[in-house]
């Protein structure tokens, strides 16, 4: 399935503690990996929760494949997926890899597939969802066989980029035209966010348009920039200018 092409112009969410974002433009062709960078606490995970249809901006507008936000949300939520989103995509660490896959693919199966899908035989519909299990994985970068207890090792017994490997492939069971990722270089060493960057591009290059949060971006990606809000920035300097005078 092709990625999507994303469009925004003076993008921006306002919520009761200020902006979130603002002033955010974009133009990125379907099967790009967009790099949404910026310091902690400034809108990143809020803007890539507000390109992929989980939250509603408040000015501006953005193109999403061929629907407008913020009016089409749901049409947006359809096409798209979300990866290592904390409070949302939250691995249960007593559960296994291979629990996680077959929970994910059941849960495609009875609420993502289109209703023609749901009137597929059952053992046909079983067929596909082993099938989905098998190559989401493959395709993350997860080798479940290199792993402790191979598709029976826990989530507490991951380190930090077999559990990110883990949530991108449960977010490519539903076969989505756009991947969001959060994260996507913390606790990672130099090597790690090698090798996790390289993962997203392959992604893309396969048709999937990638959307990911960073500290910093590679040079290849499309980059998207977020700053702190110009409050919180004045009340640090306040801040510090009152410890200079106690």
């Amino acid at each position: 399935m092709a990625g999507v092409g994303i469009t925004a112009e003076g993008f921006g969410l306002e919520g009761p503690r200020g902006w979130a974002f603002r002033g955010i433009d974009l133009d990125a062709e379907p099967g790009s990996v967009i790099a949404v960078e910026g310091p902690s606490g400034s809108g990143r995970t809020c803007l890539l929760l507000a390109l992929t249809g989980r939250m509603k901006a408040t000015e501006g507008t953005a193109t999403v494949g061929g629907a407008r936000l913020p009016k089409q949300l749901a049409a947006v939520r359809r096409v798209s997926a979300l990866a290592n989103v904390a409070g949302v995509t939250d691995l249960d660490p007593a559960l296994t890899v291979g629990e996680h896959l077959w929970e994910r693919a059941l849960l495609q199966r009875r609420f993502g597939d289109s209703v023609r899908g749901l009137l597929r035989p059952r053992a046909e519909r079983l067929t596909e969802a082993r099938l989905r299990i098998g190559t989401a994985p493959a395709a993350a970068g997860l080798d479940r066989e290199a792993l402790p207890k191979g598709s029976r090792t826990a989530v507490r017994d991951l380190e930090r980029p077999e559990a990110l490997r883990l949530s991108i492939a449960l977010a490519l069971i539903g076969r989505p035209r756009l991947l969001g990722v959060d994260d996507t270089d913390l606790k990672l060493s130099d090597g790690e966010r090698a090798e996790v960057w390289a993962l997203l591009r392959s992604l893309a290059q396969a048709g999937t348009t990638v959307l990911a949060v960073c500290s910093e971006a590679p040079e290849d990606t499309v980059r998207v920039c977020t700053q702190r809000p110009r409050e919180s920035q004045e009340e640090k300097a306040d801040a510090l200018a009152e410890t200079g005078r106690a």
